[in-house]
């Protein structure tokens, strides 16, 4: 199984627009950050994590040219706005991409991008929109897509709920504020754990680096990778002050996974 972060940043990006911080300016490549989301391949099945902004550009510099299906976190901008990109896919297809993720989110997708849900809005010819099919899935509930199995969990972030993922030996968690017991359970045993790690003071939807370090400890996994980092906290510094077996992920970075 592989694991290829296409972005790690939080909402803003890094470099923020107008900032003039240490790490909006860095020139290590590892401190800029799009927005967050990833992919992962179980032998020939490719599943897309959300779709952010940059999703176009984050394909291209990875070098993947197709996937099977969508999961989505949740429905906020930053991992959402990049799904018209999805239309290189369907259109490649010739058939709708399966979107999965919980049914409130692909509820607010559908409403928020109605002219790809629309049957009555049609691509004038020579022109496309994505061709895509949502479908919903139930917490603690495992479904075979592509024939690899899923098991979403459901997470508090704030007031909204997300979906977090565990695909065999891969758990998928972002924006969470925290992981309670009964999904610890279900996470026992998997070997990489990525989690969201705003920054190391608390934030009221999102896990902090440090209680981030504190589930991942307790979870277990051979290696924990931080993502949804902002620009207070630069690569280097934390790769140098993070306990040994967790890191934070960048942009581009590809972990290849032994079942």
């Amino acid at each position: 199984m592989r694991l290829t972060f296409l972005g790690t940043g939080t909402s803003f990006g890094v470099p923020q627009i107008g900032c003039d911080c240490a790490v909006c300016r860095s020139d290590d490549p590892r401190d800029r950050r799009t927005r967050t989301g990833a992919v992962v391949e179980a032998g020939a099945v490719r599943l897309l994590l959300d779709t952010p902004p940059e999703l176009r550009l984050q394909l291209v510099g990875a070098g993947i040219a197709g996937v099977d299906a969508v999961l989505y976190t949740h429905a906020h901008a930053d991992h959402v706005n990049g799904i018209d990109d999805l239309r290189a896919f369907s259109v490649r297809r010739g058939a709708p991409l399966p979107l999965y993720g919980p049914p409130e989110a692909l509820d607010a997708i559908r409403r928020n991008f109605s002219y790809i849900f629309d049957d009555g809005v049609v691509p004038a010819p020579g022109t496309s929109k994505p061709r895509l099919e949502t479908r919903p899935l139930e917490a603690g509930i495992a479904v075979p897509i592509g024939g690899v199995p899923v098991l979403p969990l459901a997470f508090d972030h704030g007031p909204q709920r997300v979906f977090g993922y565990r695909i065999g030996p891969v758990a998928y968690l972002t924006d969470v504020k925290a992981v309670p017991p009964a999904a610890r359970e279900a996470l026992r045993g998997v070997r990489v754990l990525v989690l969201n790690a705003l920054w190391w003071r608390t934030h009221p939807t999102h896990l902090s680096i440090g209680e981030a370090v504190a589930v991942a400890q307790d979870l277990g996994a051979e290696h924990t990778w931080l993502t949804h980092l902002t620009h207070e906290t630069a690569h280097a510094d934390l790769l140098r002050d993070l306990p040994r077996g967790i890191a934070p992920a960048h942009d581009g970075l590809v972990v290849e996974v032994h079942e």
